[in-house]
């Protein structure tokens, strides 16, 4: 991702010195963190050019920034959500405001990304700003102002779960992608897409927050359903103080749906297929994330090796980041980890991800063809 530190000074300050600026001196890993923003709701057919030129036209439409500045300057597009990087911490703050915003047909959610570590800012709605009623039936996008957001804290708490059990190596992308998977597949859900807005971990627990309090207690049938090696418990968190629904397991899911009793709309599964990528190894290559074009220029290709470090070390330890600019390796990345353990958390995470529109391959790739140079 392209740097944008010169930027910032011929950038005139809006908000005075925020927390998050201050931080960029002592921190410039926490400052980068400080400039991105996740987009949540994103409707299939995202593209990263369309995504920054329309949040970038909301932003000095309703004067979050001036008519000659382009604030946000970097996108990346998984398949339901998004992150925004802005060319300061300032008009990261600001853009906060534009949370609940129509795109597409849908609602944007627009909120910091779990690694933030900064102060909170308070924000409003895109509707407050705009003077546009509050659409219903849209939940997880909310004011942080102290009203005219979407919903409560009361009604929040309906819609979080307690995951127990959890593993160090169960990243937060993980199990929110895990867990939504598995609700889809068993007809869990009301509405298309994953019904898991958000999934914080915490040692050996995690919390995961849903989109509708009604999918909060159907995720509650995920209750002992397997993963990466363990069983993982689901329930309410304990500050929960409202009626008890009742649920079974996932066993109980699964026996309904064998028995007849559950009609689903595709075909049941113990839990979310992996993708078939050959034999374990150390070494993962991804595909179709580069083109030529992107390995002509040094300055970004070192950036794109940084961004692919940074990315991918959250699997697990990564021993090595081989991007070939020519022959028949060019536009692939070859990942070596540790372990093979590590390299299958890392198929299983970048699984379904886009990049400038283009879907994502990871596959196992021959620890000998690798260590020989041969990328083919």
């Amino acid at each position: 991702m392209p740097q944008h530190g010169g930027q910032m000074m011929g950038v005139p300050s809006l908000g005075g010195n925020t927390p998050g600026m201050m931080m960029a001196a002592a921190n410039p890993v926490q400052e980068k963190v400080n400039r991105e923003l996740f987009v949540g709701n994103t409707p299939p057919g995202t593209s990263e050019m369309l995504l920054m030129q329309f949040l970038n036209g909301a932003l000095k439409r309703v004067g979050l920034c001036e008519p000659n500045v382009t604030p946000i300057v970097n996108c990346r597009v998984n398949e339901k959500f998004a992150f925004i990087e802005l060319i300061s911490a300032d008009y990261a703050n600001k853009a906060l405001n534009v949370s609940g915003i129509p795109f597409m047909g849908a609602h944007l959610k627009v909120s910091r990304p779990s690694k933030y570590m900064g102060p909170h800012i308070p924000s409003k709605t895109w509707q407050e700003l705009t003077g546009q009623p509050m659409p219903s039936g849209i939940p997880g996008i909310e004011s942080s102002m102290g009203g005219g957001g979407y919903s409560d804290p009361n009604e929040k708490v309906m819609r979080e779960l307690f995951i127990g059990n959890t593993t160090p190596e169960m990243s937060e992308q993980m199990i929110k992608d895990f867990l939504g998977k598995a609700m889809e597949q068993v007809g869990l859900t009301k509405f298309p897409g994953n019904p898991i807005n958000a999934c914080r971990v915490s040692g050996k627990f995690a919390f995961i927050e849903l989109r509708d309090k009604e999918e909060a207690a159907s995720a509650l049938n995920l209750n002992n359903i397997p993963f990466m090696g363990a069983m993982l418990r689901v329930g309410r968190p304990s500050k929960y103080v409202g009626p008890q629904v009742p649920h079974g397991n996932w066993e109980d899911i699964l026996a309904k749906y064998m028995s007849g009793e559950l009609k689903l709309g595709g075909a049941p599964a113990a839990a979310p297929a992996a993708p078939a990528t050959g034999p374990p190894t150390k070494v993962v290559e991804l595909k179709h994330m580069l083109t030529m074009q992107d390995l002509t220029n040094d300055e970004e290709y070192g950036e794109i090796l940084e961004d692919t470090k940074e990315e991918c070390s959250q699997f697990g330890a990564l021993k090595n980041i081989i991007i070939p600019r020519s022959g028949v390796g060019a536009t692939k990345i070859f990942l070596e980890y540790m372990t093979n353990d590590d390299a299958q958390k890392a198929i299983t995470g970048l699984a379904g991800r886009t990049f400038d529109g283009r879907k994502v391959e990871a596959v196992f790739f021959n620890e000998d063809r690798f260590n020989a140079q041969d990328y083919s």
